[in-house]
């Protein structure tokens, strides 16, 4: 019996992944129990387990007295000497108890003991088993929808996409295998809770990690990211290694890296940009692929203003504003953008102490009208009849504020950078 309860407890070991320890603590409690429940209390029982052997022994410390007023914890000095003609009145003596005395109600409520606690070690396993894995990506398979939000199975258990979490205007059909990025688990008492997001910024950082090891092995950090998911993600790179082009790691050889990327998150637009300490280089490569005259950052205040081209600015704007505000929550600064003939009309070129020249973008408006011709059907939109936009940074989880542009002065510790 003894060989059958050590094989027991092994292949719970090996199949649920809960200590031999934990187990036998718990027949230990169940023997308690069942005492408890056949005697009506069990304060003075003892349980000991032999973890090599499987033998196990359950005994009563019982106290030695002239006169028993309690037969469930005291014991008479005759019948204690019959045991030890050592024992006097004080002294406890240890009273084997037989298991195979509990009554059927005793032994059920034992077995239920140790079935609870097998629970109870499965739930805490599966909880830090997703714990760790908590704002990383896992790969998922699409099981049904719940009302508005959608059950994807993680392999061990369910895990929720919740309505807010989606993106909007993915299509996910049953048996679709998708990478999804934890963003919580929560310990309940009908086990793990785990809700899971394909919006979120940081589903692409994992994502480049999985497919750039220049990424995952640190050579190549991702400083920035800003993400409308479904539509376009601006990310912002920088190389610790010299020798290691940011840029062209995430690429990869004819865009295989972003383009896995790219095709995981059904066709959404990502542009890669290279990190810059420098705030004005910085708002310029954000705003890329428009070409800008100068850039005016202010640190303090966080703001900043640009001046493009003409031809340049519903480019730099994008359609709907999503350039100018993908780059103002990449950078962190609230970006003003200004045409070439507004700075003139303004004149922000001589407030700024830029000599001002026709030519000051080294940039062909003719040998660039084919270019401009493919992008700005994608990001061309109808902007303001004064020729300026303004982008904020926002909170990627909330809705983009329609405020009113800031005071164009009051710049101060400006950079200025003028086109190169």
């Amino acid at each position: 019996m003894n060989k059958e309860l050590l094989l027991a407890l092994e292949m719970i070991e090996k199949e649920k992944n809960i200590s031999k320890a934990v187990l036998l603590e718990a027949i230990e409690n169940s023997l308690l129990t069942a005492c408890k429940n056949h005697f009506g209390k069990a304060d003075n029982i003892k349980v000991n387990i032999n973890p090599d052997t499987g033998d196990f022994s359950v005994f009563a410390e019982k106290e030695v007295v002239e006169t028993v007023e309690d037969p469930l914890t005291q014991i008479c000095v005759e019948e204690a000497k019959l045991k030890n003609p050592r024992y006097i009145p004080g002294d406890i003596v240890p009273i084997p108890v037989q298991s195979k005395e509990f009554g059927r109600i005793a032994t059920q409520n034992a077995k239920n003991v140790i079935l609870q606690k097998i629970r109870e070690e499965e739930r805490k396993e599966l909880y830090n088993d997703y714990y760790s894995k908590e704002k990383d990506i896992i790969t998922g398979i699409v099981q049904k929808n719940l009302g508005r939000n959608i059950s994807i199975n993680l392999g061990k258990l369910d895990a929720i996409l919740n309505e807010s979490e989606q993106v909007k205007g993915e299509v996910l059909k049953p048996n679709d295998h998708i990478k999804v990025y934890i963003l919580e688990v929560k310990d309940t008492s009908k086990g793990p809770r785990v809700s899971v997001s394909r919006t979120h910024p940081d589903l692409v950082k994992r994502l480049f990690e999985s497919e750039v090891a220049e990424v995952k092995d640190g050579t190549v950090e991702i400083k920035a990211i800003a993400r409308e998911a479904g539509s376009r993600t601006k990310i912002a790179v920088w190389s610790n290694d010299i020798n290691v082009d940011p840029v062209g790691a995430c690429v990869g050889m004819n865009g295989a890296r972003v383009n896995a990327v790219v095709n995981e998150l059904h066709g959404e637009k990502i542009d890669i940009i290279n990190w810059d300490d420098n705030a004005a280089y910085l708002i310029e490569n954000a705003l890329s692929p428009a070409k800008v005259i100068c850039v005016v950052a202010d640190e303090e205040e966080k703001e900043a203003l640009v001046i493009v081209p003409d031809y340049q600015l519903s480019l730099a704007i994008g359609k709907e504003g999503q350039n100018a505000r993908l780059a103002a929550r990449l950078t962190g600064y609230k970006i003003d953008i200004k045409s070439e003939t507004q700075a003139k009309e303004q004149g922000l070129f001589e407030e700024l102490g830029i000599e001002y020249q026709e030519d000051m973008v080294d940039y062909n408006y003719q040998e660039d009208e084919e270019f401009l011709a493919g992008i700005q059907e994608e990001d061309e939109e109808e902007y303001q009849e004064d020729g300026t936009d303004k982008a904020y940074p926002e909170d990627e989880h909330e809705e983009h504020s329609q405020e009113e542009g800031y005071q164009e002065d009051g710049f101060s510790e400006e950079e200025a950078m003028p086109e190169e």
